[in-house]
């Protein structure tokens, strides 16, 4: 017959066994899902062309650059301009900007407007882009890419890809 210590012992440390060994595993499924998922990079054609894979999720993701800082930018034909988070803006030294409201799906949302920001995507760069300040519910490090910057490329999208080619290059 067993020691009733030695029960005792083990019914106390075998749960934390089981809860350790779980967190365990999920650390383990989230640092190799956060890999798999993971957007591809844009890739640069011969031509100049950006070509931005479709992502698992179905959004399209770019690598880029938004006063000279690092951000990754989801792909939103429908916003009218590139949007960033005040955390994010802050970080970049963007200026104070025009106040504004702006009318997104969710409702109203107060923020301003920063002019002549200099916006790059891969290679692509555009300095005199207007970006809003106030993103919500995104991390910091990502950006919306919109129409202030999209609008000076044609912006094609076919099969699992978007290709954005300057409207200024020969075609």
């Amino acid at each position: 017959m067993k020691n009733p210590l030695q029960v005792t012992r083990h019914l106390r440390w075998g749960p934390l066994a089981i809860v350790l060994f779980w967190l365990a595993v999920m650390a383990g499924l989230y640092a190799w899902m956060n890999q798999v998922l993971k957007p591809a990079p844009l890739v640069v054609s011969a031509t100049g062309e950006l070509r931005i894979p479709r992502a698992r999720d179905g959004h399209f993701y770019a690598a880029g650059q938004v006063n000279g800082k690092a951000v990754t930018f989801l792909v939103d034909t429908g916003a009218s301009m590139v949007v960033v988070s005040e955390e994010f803006a802050r970080s970049a030294g963007l200026a104070a900007g025009q106040p504004t409201t702006f009318r997104t799906a969710n409702g109203e949302l107060r923020g301003r407007i920063v002019a002549d920001v200099p916006v790059a995507v891969g290679p692509a760069s555009v300095s005199g882009t207007r970006v809003g300040v106030g993103l919500v519910g995104q991390e910091p490090g990502i950006a919306l890419l919109g129409q202030s910057f999209l609008s000076r490329f044609e912006v094609l999208l076919s099969g699992e890809g978007m290709v954005l080619r300057s409207k200024t290059a020969p075609q």
